[in-house]
Parts: structure tokens; sequence; C-alpha cells
């Protein structure tokens, strides 16, 4: 008999919202850990709110959200709060009741100075990596490491001589629409020029034959059994900066005997070099055919085989971060509010990888 649609709606609800959500999917996994996480940094998040005055949205909520808004590749902080409405898994995972009503979109911005920081992305990051280490999914003794170019929130419009006044619109264009600039020709430097739009961005390229960018640097290390992120960072562009930044997340390593780290062939650097063997670290970087500072005694061995194998693992946070993650291109402006936004990818890919096993 053919099923009839019954116009008149249901007034009430009688299914919990813990059962909307099916027991065998993978975001209960994320959610136990994510919860976990979170309750070791109560006394951090209490240190951030005053005892008196009116209650605010609770931080556990606005960073759960921010993961929503990762593993689910939403554009925008206004279309995740518009999911929120009306998506039962997201407000399960968040913590909102089926009646509660969702916080304005504007929440996420007033909040980016006091919870959505790098200390506490960086807090929630090294928390979710304890769990990794106590399942066994993290090895203490051969990482990866590599970086990666992050393009900022800037055009090459904004890009200009940094003694140069700021310009009045142009009194025969259109009003409310950016001046038209030529700028073919024109030698155009970090030294002498400056982004008006985000003046921590840098103008720079990866390779020879690539069109330069205004960009940042992300960074990472994982280790070499799960390719599991153990350590994010994010800096200004430059070539040095690659070298620099993975020897100091290498430095915060344990510093137990044997480790090794693979990378690619620009990291075949006297600098990058010696820098890991004084920390203790055997380099098993991909050796230059000439004027290389990784030689036979350390190529020759089978490890070295074996890591020059597991470094290309290093790619997949990467890829998975720009494309289903929100690090393609950032939303946001300044140093330390990307760094934020690269320690949460960060933190929801190892939550990824962790919920596979």
């Amino acid at each position: 008999m053919r099923g009839e649609i019954d116009p008149q709606r249901g007034m009430f609800s009688y299914v919990d919202l813990e059962q909307r959500v099916p027991q065998d999917h993978p975001i209960r996994k994320i959610r136990r850990v994510v919860d976990k996480a979170l309750k070791a940094l109560d006394a951090d998040f209490s240190a951030l709110y005053s005892e008196f005055g009116r209650s605010s949205i609770a931080p556990e909520m606005l960073l759960r959200a921010q993961f929503l808004q990762i593993f689910y590749s939403i554009r925008s902080e206004r279309q995740l709060v518009e999911r929120l409405d009306y998506d039962l898994l997201f407000r399960w995972f968040v913590g909102l009741g089926i009646d509660d009503p969702v916080w304005n979109h504007s929440t996420f911005s007033k909040n980016r100075d006091r919870v959505l920081t790098a200390d506490i992305a960086q807090r929630l990051f090294d928390e979710i990596k304890k769990q990794a280490y106590a399942k066994r999914l993290m090895s203490r003794d051969h990482f990866s490491v590599d970086g990666t170019l992050i393009e900022a929130s800037a055009s090459m419009k904004s890009f200009v001589p940094k003694d140069q006044p700021k310009n009045e619109d142009d009194p025969k264009g259109p009003k409310n629409r950016n001046k038209d600039v030529d700028f073919k020709g024109q030698k155009r430097k970090n030294d002498t020029h400056h982004s008006t739009t985000d003046p921590d961005a840098r103008l720079y390229r990866k390779s020879v034959g690539s069109s330069s960018k205004l960009c940042y640097m992300g960074h990472i290390v994982i280790e070499n059994r799960n390719g599991l992120i153990v350590d994010a960072t994010l800096t200004t562009a430059g070539t040095s900066k690659e070298w620099d930044a993975g020897l100091e997340l290498l430095a915060k390593q344990s510093k137990r005997s044997g480790r090794t780290v693979a990378a690619d062939k620009g990291y075949d650097t006297k600098r990058f070099v010696q820098g890991c063997r004084e920390h203790g670290i055997t380099p098993h970087v991909a050796a230059k055919k000439s004027r290389g500072y990784v030689d036979g005694r350390t190529t020759s061995t089978a490890g070295y085989e074996i890591s020059q194998i597991k470094r290309k693992r290093v790619e997949e946070p990467f890829g998975w971060m720009k494309t289903v993650g929100s690090l393609r291109k950032s939303a946001y402006r300044g140093l330390e509010k990307n760094l934020t936004l690269m320690l949460i990818n960060s933190s929801a890919f190892n939550l990824i990888r962790m919920a596979a096993y």
C-alpha cells in the first residue's frame, strides 16, 4: 500500500540526541579523545574568565565547533553556525541540546584573543598527543620533517614600498574599489616592500619556475610509525625558515639515543645536518648529488633506506589540511592567528588518524 505524507507535524520529539548518532560512527571515537583533552585544560579555561558577570559560551563548545569546521570542510564560521542550527550530529558533538539556541557567528571573532589563541591550541594539541602516546600510536625515535607554503589573506596589490604614503581612492575611478596597480617590471622585495593588509606575510616562492605569493610557512614533524604529527609551528616565509623551524621542533622531542629524522634534499645543508647531530639525531636527509653534507656512512645503512620510504608520509598531513582542512588559504591575518589555525588543523589531522585505530 502506498504511504502518505502526514501534513500535521509532530509537536514533541521523544528521541534523545545521543540516540540520533549511530553507535559505530567514527565521530564518537573523536569525541571521547576531544573530551578528555578539554577536561585536562579546565584550569586553563577557568583562569581566562572572571568569577563575576554574565556567563559566556563555554570555551569547550567553541573549540569543538572549530574541529567540526575542519572535519566537514565548512568554508566560514557563518556557515558553521548555520549548520549547527539544523544538524543534530553537530549539536551532539558540540554539546548543544536540541532546543538550545545557537550563538552568533561573531562569537568566534570576539573570543579569538582570549580562548582561540595559539597557547590554548598548543595545549590542546599536546593533550591529544599524550593520548596517542598512551595508545602506542606514536614513535619516539624516528621522525620526518617538512614545510609548506600557506597563502596569506592579502593580495599582491597590497605589497607596496615601505616608505610609500597611503594612497587615496582614484577620483576618476568607481568608489569602494581597490586602485588599479601596474607593478610590471618593478623589483619588489621583502626588504623594501610590505603588505599593508597583512604585514606579517612575506613574498616567497618554493621552487624555481613557480610564481611568488604573499604567504606564511607551515612546518611539521611526524613520527614514522603511523604518520601522526608530533609537533607543528608556523613562521614567516624564508629560505632558512624550514631548517631553523625543523631544528626547533626536533629539539623539543625526547633525548633518547638512536633517533633519526628524514627530510627531502632541501634539508641537505650544513646548517640543518650539523644542527641535527648537535641534538643527537641522525639526519636521514635525501642526499644531493653534489655539495651535500650527508655522506656514505649514513646513506649506506638499512635505516636510511627505510627513512627515505617513510619520509613521503610527511606530505599526507599537508595534503589533508589543504583539501579537507582550512590551510589552502588563510582566512586570518597575522602570525599569531595563523599559528592557531595551523595547530588546530594539526590536532584535527591526528584525531582523524587516531579514530582509525
